[in-house]
């Protein structure tokens, strides 16, 4: 491309083709001037239009870290609340292309970097029982997902994105399923809806579920495999599992992330599912085998290997929670309180069912099979 196509608005509009720019439709025409260093550059356009919205975004995400960091309360909550007392950016103006790149290109950056948190050796190491009490549970929710949302009348992919997002681990399994879902007009609302009431419940249950593992008296372990199992964010199966002790901190934590670790192959499964059976949908159709996914594949292999230094680990572990906050912020901003308002008590009725579900049948694994 030479610098006058880099430069012309042609190439402005050019970005509405890209998949990382699916869904623009007020995208305001700006080049870059001339003069400007970013005009002599091969990608000089798409950073041109995209910056002011992705220089919101974590703007958002900074602050949002912040208050989390101090007032201890769920960073995703805070990103989510934020962007969306920003929406009037999306409606129209040069934010408009960065909201939304930070909400698809960003997201998939930071779902492929959770895959440094996850190594073989982890999963082995937990048994027979817990990977396949988490095998079970991940499916049967998903499934039981689909089944409630068509009784109370949802669509049928709300039920499989918040499904997973209960079943796998919460708002990041709802981003990243989301990311490889058809686009439709209520795609947007139905995945900050997931993102607000499943870190809503997780919350409660990190409060809740270390009582109750109390009272019923189970063992470290036992109590354990049980928060690991059931609670949706990574950040509250810490803290819970801690509150009752370290081996069962430990514990938890473990299987939690074999949950995490299910991620790729759900992914992959709802990618492989809907590419057949939206054949011919165009831009509404799923593409099979996003590379986000292959980049998640190559880091567990990889970290499982032990080629990677713990900084490293830690260093892409901070990359992704950064570029999922920055995602949400987006996804907020694209969304309206009007809008989650007209979808009524539903929604969250359904992930409370799904909630439940895991609830009851980790809960059976762990007392008569552990």
């Amino acid at each position: 491309m030479t610098a006058r196509e880099r430069g012309s608005p042609h190439s402005i509009r050019q970005l509405e083709s890209l998949e990382s720019m699916e869904g623009i439709v007020r995208v305001e025409p700006s080049v870059p001037s001339s003069g400007s260093l970013l005009y002599r550059l091969p990608k000089g356009a798409l950073v041109h239009a995209v910056y002011p919205g992705v220089l919101v975004a974590v703007t958002i995400a900074l602050a949002s870290s912040w208050l989390s960091q101090h007032y201890g309360a769920p960073v995703m909550l805070f990103a989510l609340l934020f962007g969306m007392a920003f929406h009037f950016l999306h409606e129209e103006g040069r934010c408009v292309a960065g909201i939304e790149f930070s909400s698809r290109t960003i997201l998939r950056i930071g779902v492929a970097l959770l895959g440094v948190r996850i190594t073989a050796g982890e999963i082995a190491s937990l048994g027979v029982v817990p990977v396949l009490t988490v095998v079970a549970g991940v499916a049967t929710t998903i499934l039981v997902g689909v089944l409630v949302s068509r009784f109370l009348g949802l669509n049928r992919l709300f039920g499989v994105l918040s499904g997973g997002a209960v079943a796998i681990c919460g708002a990041s399994a709802a981003l990243a399923i989301a990311s490889v879902l058809p686009n439709r007009a209520e795609g947007e609302r139905d995945t900050i809806l997931t993102v607000v009431s499943v870190t809503a419940l997780s919350t409660l249950a990190m409060i809740v579920y270390p009582v109750f593992v109390g009272a019923i008296g189970l063992n470290d372990m036992r109590a354990g495999i049980f928060l690991g199992g059931t609670i949706h964010d990574v950040a509250q199966v810490v803290g819970a599992g801690y509150m009752v002790s370290v081996e069962t901190g430990d514990v938890a934590t473990y299987v939690k992330l074999l949950r995490v670790a299910m991620l790729l192959p759900v992914v992959f499964c709802i990618a492989l599912v809907l590419s057949r059976t939206n054949k011919g949908a165009g831009a509404g159709g799923t593409k099979f085998f996003p590379l986000f996914l292959v980049g998640f594949a190559a880091l567990v292999v990889v970290n499982s290997l032990g080629l990677l230094s713990p900084p490293v680990v830690g260093a892409a572990t901070d990359v992704s929670r950064w570029c999922l906050v920055t995602a949400i912020a987006a996804l907020g901003m694209k969304t309206s309180f009007r809008d989650l308002a007209a979808a009524g008590w539903r929604p969250v009725g359904l992930m409370l069912a799904e909630t439940l579900w895991i609830a009851g049948l980790v809960l059976v694994s762990v007392e008569f099979f552990v």
